[in-house]
C-alpha cells in the first residue's frame, strides 16, 4: 500500500475565491467555514471568497484564511473517505491546520491561536525576506554569518539567518532590512537568483523572539493532546505525537527556521512516496517535486481535484 503525506500550505497561498466551491457543493466544508467565522468573531468566509485582494493579502487576514480553507478541505477530503496519512505537516501557518487534522488541537483553539499569532505577526517590528535561488544552505548560512558580523562591527542593525529551508536551492533569508539587503546583494554577486519578498516583518528570525513570548503566554492558556498520527513540525523536521512535545515545539516556531527540506526529506527515508497538498495554492507540491522527481504530488482545493485526488488513489489501491 502507499504511505501517504498530508501537507498544509503556509501564508503566500491565498487568492480570491479560494474555498468557494467547497463551501457551496460540500455541507462539510460549509460547516467548518461557518464554525470557523463564528469562532473567528468576523466572516472569514466573504473575505476567502470576495477579497479585495488587498485586504486578503495582510498577515492579520491571510493566516485565518489560509487556515479556514485548508481545514475546509481536509473535512471534505476526509468525508469522502481519503486515506488516512502516515505523516502530516505544514509549512509555517500550515503547522496549525496540521495539528488540527492529527486531532491534536481543537477548531476553536486554532482559530484563535493563529488569530493571535497574525496579529503579533503584522505588529512586529520593522524587518525584511528574500528569496535566494540557486545557493546551496551551507553557503547561503555562511554568508548570512559574514554579513550580520560586518553590519554589527559597523555598528548597523546586523540579524540575517536563513529562514526557510524550502528545498535545497529555494531558500528564503530573514532579518533586519539593511542586514537583508546587503546578504541579497552579497549571494546576486555569486549567481544567485534574489527576490524581495512583500512583507515587512522578519518572521522565523530571532527579531520575532518578543512576539513568541507573547504567543506563548496565549498557547499556554490552551491544551493540546496527543495526535492520531505523527506530526512532522517545522523547528526540528522529526515527528512528534505527544501533546507534551507537539505543543514545546509549536511554541518555538514563531523565532525559528523552517525546515521544510528536511521535513520533506525525513519522511521520504521513511517510505512515504505520495504527498497530498490540502489548501490553497500548489507551492508544496512544487517544493516536493524539487526535492525527489519521482515523488506522487496532488492537490486538493476544490471537488474537482478532490474527486480527481480520491481516483488516481484508488487507481493505485492506496485507499
Amino acid at each position: 500500500m502507499t504511505k501517504i503525506a498530508c501537507l498544509f500550505p503556509g501564508q503566500g497561498s491565498q487568492s480570491v475565491g479560494m474555498g468557494k466551491d467547497l463551501f457551496d457543493k460540500h455541507d462539510l466544508g460549509r460547516k467548518t467555514f461557518e464554525q470557523i467565522d463564528q469562532i473567528a468573531g468576523r466572516s472569514l468566509s466573504k473575505l476567502c471568497f470576495e477579497g479585495p485582494e488587498e485586504e486578503l493579502k495582510r498577515t492579520i487576514n491571510t493566516q485565518p484564511t489560509v487556515l479556514a480553507v485548508s481545514l475546509a478541505a481536509w473535512q471534505c477530503y476526509r468525508a469522502a473517505g481519503g486515506p488516512k496519512p502516515a505523516y502530516i505537516a505544514g509549512h509555517s501557518l500550515g503547522e496549525f491546520s496540521a495539528l488540527v487534522a492529527a486531532e491534536a488541537l481543537s477548531l476553536e483553539a486554532a482559530v484563535t491561536l493563529v488569530d493571535k499569532r497574525a496579529r503579533l505577526m503584522e505588529e512586529c517590528p520593522r524587518g525584511a525576506m528574500t528569496a535566494v535561488i540557486g545557493m546551496s544552505p551551507t553557503d547561503l548560512e555562511a554568508l548570512c554569518k559574514q554579513i550580520s558580523e560586518e553590519q554589527a562591527a559597523a555598528g548597523q542593525p546586523s540579524v540575517v539567518i536563513v529562514a526557510n529551508f524550502n528545498t535545497l536551492e529555494q531558500l528564503v533569508i530573514s532579518g533586519s532590512p539593511e542586514a537583508v539587503t546587503a546578504a541579497g546583494a552579497k549571494a546576486k554577486t555569486s549567481g544567485a537568483k534574489v527576490i524581495p519578498l512583500p512583507v515587512g516583518g522578519a518572521f522565523h528570525s530571532p527579531l520575532m523572539a518578543e512576539a513568541a513570548r507573547e504567543f506563548e503566554g496565549e498557547l499556554k492558556n490552551w491544551t493540546l493532546t496527543d495526535a492520531a498520527f505523527a506530526v512532522v513540525q517545522n523547528v526540528d523536521a522529526q515527528p512528534a505525537t505527544s501533546a507534551a512535545e507537539l505543543k514545546s515545539k509549536l511554541a518555538r516556531q514563531m523565532p525559528s527556521a523552517v525546515r521544510w527540506a528536511n521535513t520533506i526529506e525525513f519522511m521520504l527515508g521513511e517510505g512515504v512516496t505520495t504527498f497530498i497538498e490540502i489548501g490553497p495554492g500548489k507551492a508544496l507540491a512544487g517544493m516536493v517535486k524539487k526535492i525527489d522527481r519521482k515523488a506522487t504530488v496532488f492537490n486538493i482545493y476544490d471537488s474537482e481535484t478532490l474527486q480527481k485526488t480520491l481516483e488516481e488513489l484508488r487507481s493505485t489501491a492506496a485507499v
